[in-house]
């Protein structure tokens, strides 16, 4: 059952967008506020991050059309990133057709195909009408993409994908993440994109919490 106050979309394509460099310098220029800008978790979770680095996920949906605005704007980002910061996407998970599509995403890393296959899936959901519920379906598509579907499957039911996504379940919790897409830094913030208030805007907020994040710990 879908948790009432989880699993929400928020409308982030429907905030206004503005220039990478404005929006970021605007940040940057003014301090940021918990509450607004950003949240702060009341507790603190565990990164899995090596010791020294600073650890960025990304709660999201296959399924959600804010998530897939971000995307572009969030592999320019990710291609940036200082040698101290490690990001990874996280797939949200609060009902089981969410769970389903957490499978699928975990499964393309399973069997080494997420870089090659993780965009592209984004654009036969919101560009094709990809049903991921419809096993046909995904069958055609994975097949045309060169997946071997036998390897897929094995994967796919294995304990180790499913665990992972019984893990996605409880960190979507305990992020108390109410909507996609959040980003968290290092277990300790996360920026939603009415705090954000653009795609630029919430990657611009998350740099200045890795900002924090890089300063205490070097106190």
């Amino acid at each position: 059952m879908q948790p009432s106050r989880r699993g929400i979309v928020v409308a982030l394509g429907s905030l206004p967008l503005l220039g990478g460099f404005a929006q970021r310098a605007s940040a940057q220029a003014q301090p940021l506020r918990a509450g607004t800008d950003y949240s702060e978790l009341r507790v603190p979770q565990a990164v899995e991050a090596p010791p020294g680095k600073i650890e960025i996920v990304e709660f999201f949906w296959y399924g959600c059309p804010h998530c897939y605005s971000l995307e572009p704007y969030l592999e320019n980002w990710a291609r940036k990133l200082p040698a101290d910061v490690l990001f990874r996407r996280i797939p949200a998970v609060f009902n089981e057709r969410w769970a389903r599509d957490a499978a699928i995403f975990y499964t393309f890393e399973a069997i080494g195909v997420v870089e090659k296959l993780h965009r592209p899936f984004f654009d036969a959901i919101h560009r094709e009408s990809l049903k991921t519920e419809n096993p046909e379906a995904l069958k055609q598509w994975l097949e045309r993409r060169g997946v071997d579907m036998k390897k897929f499957e094995e994967s796919f039911k294995s304990f180790g994908v499913q665990s992972r996504v019984k893990r996605a379940q409880q960190q979507s919790v305990a992020y108390r993440i109410e909507g996609t897409p959040t980003l968290g830094v290092h277990g300790r913030y996360t920026v939603s994109p009415e705090q954000g208030k653009s795609q630029d805007g919430m990657l611009a907020n998350v740099d200045f919490l890795t900002g924090l994040v890089r300063s205490a710990s070097k106190k």
